[in-house]
């Protein structure tokens, strides 16, 4: 720990991603990625992009995507916030909405960034626990202090909170801002999107890195009232306005143009993750309930993490996590047909 760091570089523990790695032999089913390549739409835009203005700053509102996103959620573009990823807009909501002496809560099986930008920021944090079956008990995230923030479908347990009771959750904490992480709800059931104009207290936040297979280009938005908008606006534009380069722009409205491919390719991964659990199952497996592009599973003989590393030295990455109440389970992204067909040939070798 160097002398030179200021408080938050020491407090802080930083996120630690997936492996990447750079082998073409590599079935990649550990970092929630789009098996499919983007629409074709989204390769032409770019392609015809790369040839005007980059020598030009992008547009640091990028309203014409804003248009796009709110037009497809029946929204108005004042409804909308976009960034480099929604892992930047979580941090940017972090900062926007949560103060350091107002606790705030969240899972305590969730997506692992969250305790990574309490730390950062010097947020205090209840982490609630799920109960047995990994469901979110509603009720402890009733009246919180600060503000709550959870992901659904949940990650990494894939399982789906109802928009019931995510209204629950909202109406239990009427001064307080909810944030519903919603990078996976283009695989499941309704997204609380449809609540933005009863709740001047939702923000939604989702990412075109699962559904419209736009990782490389790091693009997330958020969805709410005005108010919270320009909260988000305030924070970004006090640090840095463009977040967003020409290129991420052009493709990502090309994205949410192409309606029929992004339904298209989003069947394909629900129709497959079915049939995955399926076999899973055949073979002895227990898989949580899934309403995401990946599953989360468990077999009553089989070591968890060995069966992690077995599965990469015969070239599958899956994502094993070492948190003692899930170290049974592995998370195993949906890839295509060929992929999954593949990866069961192997794990009927191992087990």
């Amino acid at each position: 720990m160097s002398k030179f760091w200021s408080e938050a570089a020491k407090r802080c523990e930083p996120y630690v991603p997936g492996e990447q790695i750079n082998r073409t032999d590599i079935i990649k089913l550990n970092t929630n990625e789009n098996p499919y390549p983007p629409s074709q739409m989204v390769t032409k835009a770019i392609v015809e992009g790369t040839n005007r203005g980059l020598n030009l700053y992008p547009s640091p509102t990028a309203d014409q995507l804003k248009e796009e996103i709110a037009a497809f959620n029946d929204l108005s573009k004042d409804n909308i916030f976009v960034g480099n990823g929604s892992d930047e807009i979580l941090a940017l909501a972090f900062m926007a909405f949560f103060d350091t002496n107002r606790k705030i809560k969240y899972p305590n099986i969730s997506y692992s960034f969250y305790p990574v930008y309490a730390k950062l920021f010097n947020i205090q944090a209840e982490l609630v626990p799920l109960n047995d079956d990994f469901t979110i008990p509603i009720e402890n995230f009733f009246h919180s202090e600060g503000g709550v923030i959870f992901p659904n479908p949940n990650a990494p347990t894939s399982i789906y909170l109802g928009i019931e009771a995510v209204k629950e959750i909202l109406e239990n904490n009427p001064n307080q801002v909810v944030i519903v992480d919603e990078a996976y709800i283009d695989f499941a059931s309704d997204s609380a999107v449809s609540l933005v104009d009863s709740y001047e207290n939702l923000l939604v936040i989702q990412t075109m890195s699962k559904s419209r297979s736009l990782a490389g280009l790091r693009v997330g938005f958020a969805l709410g009232q005005p108010e919270l908008i320009e909260g988000l606006t305030r924070i970004k534009d006090s640090f840095n306005s463009y977040t967003l380069d020409r290129l991420a722009i052009t493709g990502a409205i090309a994205a949410v143009k192409d309606v029929t491919y992004f339904n298209e390719t989003r069947e394909k991964i629900i129709q497959t993750r079915e049939w995955t659990i399926t076999e899973m199952k055949r073979r002895g497996f227990s898989v949580l309930p899934s309403q995401a592009n990946f599953i989360f599973t468990t077999h009553p003989e089989q070591n968890a993490s060995q069966l992690y590393t077995t599965l990469k030295e015969k070239g599958i990455l899956v994502r094993h996590f070492k948190q003692k109440s899930v170290e049974d389970y592995i998370r195993i992204t949906i890839g295509t047909d060929e992929q999954m067909k593949e990866f069961f040939k192997v794990l009927d070798v191992i087990i």
